[in-house]
């Protein structure tokens, strides 16, 4: 057994009970100590570390608390189990996401924790986030996004626990990843539902300028009303939303879905009889909203569960999540 080293940092904003924490969880974890194994005394790791009697206890007491580790007494703390601890990184937390975080925590054993985390597309937090938590966690599960020095930062992690997930961009071969394809896909859905497109005139893309939405998938759309000669136009400004007869309307924001059939509602148009709704990525509601909108969408519990066997055992996965068209009332 390797011999526990540990001295606090007393420049971090971390407190000294926390890096304690932190530093014999990643010991369990890559097994300096293992099932069985003593702690250091109390007494050993003050003199060693510099810790007063109190940091230590509680230390302790919060392992022993999450069941990490068990005190028997006149003997000591002793390892009872170690602990994955795994570092999941999203952009936002929409509803779709709570999915796939459902099903991603699920599928782990109750012997796992997970720190989840929020860029919101900010490259300083993605960054500071990352640099910060580097080296402490079993597994990164990051969604990345579209900035040029996101590789370097993602670089800098063990490539043997890195899982990039929902968006393929940046990912470098060799590095694990879970993705869906923005591109291709959606053509193919689109071709699944011409037999209800074909009524319409055109497909208007209702594509803010603060979506971080890949523009593949509206590059796509455009390929597919090209070929099937459909008129194809984007909306950029929501303010500019004028629904008229005839026309599909394929939303990529859920905010932009509620102007969509707020204006509807106000002109008193009928969905299927006067114009056609598609929405991408669904949610557990879309399904009830006016009798259910069609979306193009991932399988995100299938996300969340492949994400999780990565955080289990750290394998190697290149896996692309099918995209599927749920056809309901809206076409």
């Amino acid at each position: 057994m390797q011999k526990f080293s540990f001295k606090p940092n007393l420049n971090s904003g971390i407190s000294k009970v926390q890096q304690l924490v932190d530093a014999l969880i990643r010991s369990i974890n890559f097994k300096m100590l293992r099932e069985g194994d003593p702690l250091p005394s109390v007494n050993d790791l003050m003199k060693e570390s510099g810790l007063s009697r109190d940091t230590v206890f509680k230390s302790y007491g919060e392992l022993k608390r999450r069941g990490i580790v068990e005190a028997i007494p006149n003997k000591g703390y002793f390892v009872t189990r170690s602990q994955k601890q795994v570092f999941l990184f999203l952009d936002t937390f929409k509803a779709y996401k709570e999915v796939l975080y459902n099903s991603f925590k699920q599928h782990l054993p109750k012997n796992t924790m997970v720190d989840i985390n929020f860029h919101h597309y900010n490259f300083d937090l993605f960054k500071s986030i990352l640099h910060s938590s580097n080296g402490k966690f079993s597994s990164y599960i990051i969604m990345n996004f579209n900035h040029p020095e996101i590789p370097e930062i993602i670089g800098e992690i063990d490539p043997d626990k890195l899982l990039l997930i929902d968006w393929s961009i940046h990912s470098q071969p060799g590095l694990a990843r879970v993705y869906q394809d923005f591109g291709e896909s959606v053509y193919r859905c689109l071709a699944s539902g011409w037999h209800l497109l074909r009524k319409y005139m055109e497909v208007v893309c209702v594509y803010p300028e603060y979506t971080f939405h890949p523009f593949e998938s509206v590059e796509s759309v455009n390929r597919f009303c090209n070929d099937n000669h459909l008129d194809f136009s984007i909306l950029y400004n929501i303010e500019e939303l004028d629904i008229k007869v005839g026309k599909v309307y394929f939303v990529f924001e859920d905010i932009d879905l509620a102007a969509v059939l707020e204006q509807a509602n106000r002109k008193k148009f009928k969905l299927r009889e006067d114009f056609g709704i598609l929405s991408y990525n669904d949610t557990p509601m879309k399904q009830f909203v006016s009798d259910g909108i069609t979306v193009l969408s991932t399988d995100f519990k299938l996300m969340g569960k492949k994400a999780a066997e990565f955080a289990i055992a750290n394998e190697k996965i290149d896996f692309m999540v099918p995209t599927e068209l749920i056809i309901r009332e809206s076409l």
